[in-house]
């Protein structure tokens, strides 16, 4: 199934701190349009051992998109009911730590008399004096590959969506580009003829005022030949076949599976340079309008190729 580079996906799993304390884990996969797979990763370091695992999954089931794993916890409060467990969230103070702070408060102390002692608040941050549950590695590990699998999973589903839906827009705008070459497609040998016939005419107005002039009979062969080249060169019925050739193939790869993104990019490419030719070949007012409309639908078509892996 077609999928779109943009998606959001998010899990949350538990991880035991020790003594019946539980942290919760949130892991966000987020996705934006990129030509390649660019992953990046911010997580806290309790997590980082899981980033070797998070990259070989998305590596495995994503080929385009700027995809970033994000991953935050915080200790549940409301699993934390007994005694015991709540002097685990509020972490242990270590005293050789407050012993060593204390000694050192008290010799700077006496160096400068004047200066202020340490409030609570700052006993509390100095690094080292409370100890708080961090939990086992494994752990941590664990959990963050489950809530990244499932955040992966639920991004995947979402790109799906959204590629669905562009799909049927992509759909439509090749729809209304089939109407126009539809209409005018028919009437171009008309506006062939008729632009022959008025450059025939004129260059014939042209050769009767030179009518004493040598080699008249000549000259107007020669005009009547270069009338008929050019007539082929502005023929348009090699770029409309093209043109529906390139609308066939968009619209095969939009009902196929995996990653189209690239293919339709080229197939952007070869239609406009289709529309261009169409409108520097036109000789008639409806048939510039109709290659500027077609120009102007490969455009939007474009935007929205973008979006797609």
């Amino acid at each position: 199934m077609i999928s779109s580079m943009t998606g959001y996906g998010s899990a949350s799993r538990q991880v035991s701190l020790g003594g019946g304390v539980v942290a919760d884990l949130q892991v966000e996969c987020r996705a934006v349009n990129s030509r390649f797979l660019d992953l990046g990763f911010r997580l806290p370091d309790e997590c980082r051992g899981a980033e070797p695992a998070l990259r070989e999954m998305a590596t495995q089931e994503l080929s385009r998109g700027k995809v970033e794993f994000r991953a935050a916890w915080r200790v549940n409060a409301g699993a934390a009911s007994s005694s015991k467990a709540n002097s685990h969230v509020l972490g242990a103070l270590n005293k050789e730590r407050l012993d060593a702070l204390y000694t050192l408060q008290e010799k700077a102390q006496e160096a400068f008399p004047k200066a202020t002692e340490m409030t609570i608040s700052d006993i509390l941050r100095w690094p080292g004096v409370v100890s708080e549950p961090r939990g086992e590695e494994d752990g941590w590990i664990a959990a963050t590959v489950e809530a990244g699998r499932a955040a992966l999973t639920s991004l995947i589903e979402s790109r799906r969506a959204e590629g669905k839906s562009l799909v049927g827009v992509l759909t439509n705008i090749t729809g209304k580009m089939r109407d126009i070459v539809a209409v005018i497609e028919p009437k171009v040998p008309l506006y062939v003829t008729q632009y022959q016939e008025k450059l025939t005419e004129r260059l014939s107005e042209a050769l009767a005022a030179q009518e004493q002039s040598k080699g008249g009979p000549e000259l107007m062969d020669r005009i009547r030949q270069e009338v008929v080249l050019y007539a082929v060169r502005i023929d348009v019925a090699e770029e409309f076949a093209r043109l529906k050739t390139h609308l066939d193939a968009v619209d095969k790869a939009l009902i196929g599976k995996g990653p189209v993104g690239k293919r339709l990019d080229f197939l952007m490419q070869e239609l406009n340079r289709e529309a261009n030719t169409l409108s520097s070949k036109s000789v008639s007012e409806e048939c510039t309008q109709a290659a500027l409309e077609l120009k102007l639908f490969i455009e939007q078509m474009r935007e929205q190729v973008q979006n797609l892996e």
